[in-house]
């Protein structure tokens, strides 16, 4: 290829990428790029899931290669009036089983995979449909500047470098600008008829905050120290007792103003008694739950009454702890904004598709 060697599935996966940047697409279609990561406030594409597979032909699970210039084809579904073909179904298989790595299905797994294609295929048409029908146009400038930047990617620097390698991978680039042209329409039909018409509320978040603060500060830390009496083994429960009375006199000492830390090395039998009771910086869960919840109830400077626990009786003083405050809390809200976002979009994503194929006239002929 003029001298320039190109490796066609690296730069197919560099194509997939930069192609479909900021787009949200059924998997089934071959050229697929990943999903934008979500910035604070920005509304996020639909909720689908994405291939990172390059735009490939592959052979599909009947044993023929896929070629659009020699495969005899039939019409498989007509969608209103219009037909979707075997090949196009075998395209999405073969796509399917590259992505996922599977091995070809036979019989009756092979038949319900292809059902479900089938069924993504339906949807993109009938999405595709709805955007003609409330005349989204793509302007052949958006697809030149694509066209453009896979060449970049691909590192081809003339039209007919760039077909070569394309036609390498059984891929036109008349098939390659229809497929960015869809899926630029379905974007923006999903964006009219879905995304606009979803919200997120302050009250919405507030209660998912209260309701899901101990899952959210999981990672937050916090810093405790501890003075731990440990019962005579060979006493039984008066072993027990006695544990707990000296650590009752201990909290007396404590409210008295006693120094926790001094009275740590005074009378912990912890090893952590040497270094004044400290447990050091500690994350949330680190420590048995019935012992950080103990010590997680207090508030910063205050120590704990006697708390049994299956090594002992301790005394917990919580130093400090971080909390959902400031520029945390912030940053928390921003991706509870988006949970919820994403939720609410595949509610109203699965409902109009719903509705769009309810009015659907989808005759199978597979």
């Amino acid at each position: 290829m003029s001298g320039r060697a190109v490796n066609a599935p690296l730069a197919l996966l560099l194509l997939a990428g930069i192609a479909l940047a900021g787009c949200s697409i059924p998997s089934w279609i071959p050229l697929i790029g990943s999903s934008k990561p979500l910035g604070p406030g920005a509304a996020p594409s639909l909720p689908a899931r994405q291939a990172t597979a390059p735009l490939i032909a592959v052979t599909p699970a009947a044993g023929t290669t896929l070629d659009p210039d020699s495969v005899l084809d039939r019409v498989i579904c007509v969608v209103n009036n219009d037909a979707i073909t075997l090949f196009e179904l075998d395209e999405a298989e073969a796509y399917y089983l590259y992505e996922t790595k599977e091995a070809a299905p036979t019989g009756e797994a092979r038949t319900a995979l292809r059902d479900r294609l089938i069924q993504r295929i339906i949807e993109n048409r009938l999405q595709l449909q709805q955007a003609e029908r409330e005349k989204i146009t793509v302007e052949d400038t958006e697809i030149a500047e694509q066209m453009a930047d896979i060449m970049k990617k691909m590192n081809v620097k003339t039209d007919a470098e760039l077909e070569q390698a394309l036609r390498a991978q059984s891929v036109t680039v008349e098939s390659v600008k229809k497929r960015l042209r869809d899926q630029i329409m379905v974007d923006r039909v999903r964006r009219r008829r879905v995304n606009l018409r979803v919200t997120v509320t302050e009250q919405e978040i507030d209660r998912y905050v209260e309701q899901n603060r101990e899952k959210l500060e999981t990672g937050l830390t916090f810093e405790a120290r501890h003075i731990l009496f440990i019962p005579d083994p060979n006493r039984g429960e008066d072993g027990w007792e006695e544990a707990r009375r000296r650590a009752a006199d201990a909290y007396d000492r404590v409210l008295g103003g006693g120094d926790f830390g001094e009275l740590a090395k005074e009378l912990s039998q912890d090893g952590s008694g040497k270094d004044g009771g400290s447990l050091g910086p500690l994350k949330r869960g680190e420590l048995a739950a019935e012992i950080e919840s103990a010590i997680l109830r207090l508030s910063p400077g205050e120590a704990s009454a006697p708390f049994r626990s299956q090594v002992g009786y301790h005394l917990f003083r919580l130093d400090s702890k971080e909390t959902l405050t400031g520029d945390g809390l912030v940053q928390a809200r921003n991706q509870i904004r988006d949970i919820l976002l994403r939720e609410k979009l595949q509610v109203r994503l699965r409902e109009w598709l719903a509705e769009i194929r309810q009015r659907a006239i989808i005759d199978m002929r597979l």
